[in-house]
């Protein structure tokens, strides 16, 4: 598809990407091209990272990969940590926040996996999607007969159905009950995600210009999904796939391409290096 966009900054100096319906296929692999422009950027000088809706553990493959060197955010951004995934800060869910989103979830009949103690927990390791959350992860779950002792060590919860109307409208009415006590943005149309409340991905943008002495009118940011929304509006540029939704798209400077056409490596060429 076409690319648009307005001008972009004259001086960028880090990019940084959302991973997957961003950097990665639908079938959570990296491209040639993909790589090619990882390796563009650091010879142009440019520094690159990734704030994921993954735990840490799902970040790993891509580091070795891509030979990612700079801090990177998992959980939406309010969990940091390093190239050898060691953690540099964590954000946990309000306890009484997690509870009352577990709740909601079973009231509307959700599958629930809970991201805490350094694994991914839930009670049915059959559920809904969850042979593509192994393959994303390459990690295998921690089952539960009860999620609820995790609930106060929980950095995040995932409401998960593969009615995407459904969870679109829980979507809804999770965030406006747990407003000012949690984050909630899918992250997928099948994910509905959880994370501590004001430690999302513009948070992490924040977090990488005090990291690197960069005001963040230099940081561009790619994405394709509603919690991207908030790391385009923190950032100086921002990208939105071709295969987000229109809402997404409206809310970045620019788009792109789809992840599955080579959006992120065209975005890189057409709106990064291109000055």
């Amino acid at each position: 598809m076409p690319l648009s966009s307005e001008p972009t900054p004259a001086a960028i100096a880090l990019v940084i990407s959302d991973v997957d319906g961003t950097l990665v296929t639908t079938d959570k692999s990296l491209t040639p091209a993909t790589r090619a422009a990882v390796r563009r950027l650091e010879a142009a000088g440019i520094a690159f990272t990734i704030a994921s809706s993954r735990p840490p553990v799902g970040l790993k493959s891509l580091v070795a990969e891509l030979g990612l060197t700079l801090p990177m955010g998992a959980f939406n951004g309010s969990t940091l940590v390093a190239p050898d995934l060691s953690l540099l800060s964590e954000t946990l869910i309000p306890a009484e926040a997690a509870r009352a989103a577990v709740r909601r979830f079973a009231e509307a009949g959700l599958d629930t996996w809970v991201f805490a103690r350094g694994q991914w927990n839930l009670t049915d390791p059959h559920g809904p999607y969850t042979d593509l959350e192994r393959r994303t992860l390459q990690a295998e779950p921690n089952v539960v007969a009860d999620l609820e002792p995790l609930l106060d060590q929980a950095a995040k919860i995932v409401g998960v159905s593969a009615d995407a109307a459904q969870l679109e409208a829980c979507e809804a009415e999770t965030a406006a009950a747990l407003a000012g006590r949690a984050d909630v943005h899918r992250s997928q149309a099948y994910y509905l995600d959880v994370t501590p409340p004001g430690s999302g991905k513009a948070a992490f943008v924040d977090a990488m210009s005090r990291h690197l002495g960069i005001d963040r009118s230099r940081i561009a940011t790619l994405g394709d999904a509603a919690n991207d929304v908030p790391m385009f509006a923190r950032s100086g540029f921002s990208v939105a796939m071709g295969n987000a939704a229109p809402a997404v798209q409206a809310a970045a400077r620019a788009v792109t391409a789809t992840n599955d056409a080579d959006g992120f490596a065209k975005a890189i060429d057409e709106f990064i290096l291109r000055r």
